[in-house]
């Protein structure tokens, strides 16, 4: 009777060892990983991504290099992303090209439903309405008031994306009518800001903080949630009484088509894991941007958030282009 146990788990043993073993997930990244920037160098999200890149890399053992890749609202850097299809290629870019891109372009060339698989936010970018000190207003209900009696008469100038339409949505939840003056580079928006002939500018505080500081600009208020490390004394949407006027500028990173569940999540991991190192939080809060680290389901849900809320906008007040 023993020898007939000893047989059956002889058996056994054989059986489990014939049982073909179950193939092990490829190690990624297997080479180099480019990340595709469609913004041009310098500012606080190309330094974001150069420092998660740089810790990204640490914990790969590969090198991670970014590419900047400017133009069209992201589409330039979007379609160099797309194109790559070589599995070692991320894109960090804010939300336009899926929040705001399809609703403004009648054809785009990717298809931001699915091209474009959010992994997981990064960090938050800041947005800023600023006036000049000639209108001598130093309230976001003071400025709406003096708007409010002067339809048409003031300008406004906003950094192309989500800056124009956070005015447009001031334009019309108050009531008011400004006339906006487009600019394909900001830079002389700015110059013309300071001499007045421009009295309202929506862009990144750190690019008005020379002219506050100056004295010929005034902060009213920030759109986000927080106040902004660089304008601590600007208040929040919801300080300032316009809490409608809440848009977050949120950054992350994205994979490509039918990226494997798996993958995202992990490399969502590593985001995360690289979002808590305080030396990155520092040099960011430095230019004016916030770690924002998050799931790839709650950076999916930022999107989406952000497309709702432009949606009606574009279709009641399209900014110039």
């Amino acid at each position: 009777m023993r020898n007939l146990q000893y047989l059956a788990l002889a058996i056994l043993a054989l059986a489990i060892e014939l049982i073909p073993a179950r193939p092990q997930a490829e190690p990624w990244p297997q080479r180099p990983v480019r990340i595709i920037l469609p913004l041009p160098t310098g500012g606080g999200t190309d330094l974001a991504a150069r420092l998660f890149a740089e810790g990204l890399s640490k914990r790969w053992s590969q090198p991670v290099i970014v590419e900047n890749r400017p133009g069209a609202d992201g589409i330039v850097g979007v379609t160099s992303f797309v194109s790559a299809r070589d599995g070692h290629t991320l894109l960090f870019s804010f939300a336009g090209p899926i929040s705001i891109n399809p609703l403004v372009y009648e054809k785009l060339p990717y298809d931001p439903e699915h091209d474009l698989v959010p992994i997981a936010s990064a960090v938050d970018n800041f947005f800023a309405i600023a006036v000049s000190r000639s209108l001598g207003v130093d309230s976001m209900r003071a400025f709406v008031d003096l708007a409010r009696g002067q339809p048409g008469k003031l300008n406004w100038a906003a950094t192309p994306g989500l800056p124009q339409y956070i005015f447009a949505a001031l334009e019309k939840n108050a009531g008011i009518k400004m006339t906006q003056v487009p600019y394909r580079d900001f830079a002389p928006a700015l110059q013309d800001f300071a001499k007045d002939r421009v009295q309202v500018a929506v862009t990144s505080p750190s690019y008005l903080l020379p002219l506050v500081a100056a004295g010929t600009a005034r902060f009213l208020m920030v759109t986000n949630r927080e106040r902004s490390p660089v304008a601590p004394d600007a208040p929040t949407a919801a300080e300032a009484g316009f809490p409608e006027l809440l848009f977050e500028g949120v950054v992350g990173f994205y994979g490509w088509r039918d990226m494997p569940v798996a993958l995202r999540e992990r490399i969502a991991g590593d985001i995360a894991a690289v979002a808590t190192d305080p030396q990155i939080a520092a040099r960011l809060r430095e230019v004016g941007v916030v770690v924002r680290s998050s799931t790839s389901a709650e950076f999916a849900a930022a999107i989406a958030e952000q497309k709702a809320k432009v949606r009606p906008l574009v279709e009641t007040a399209r900014p110039q282009r």
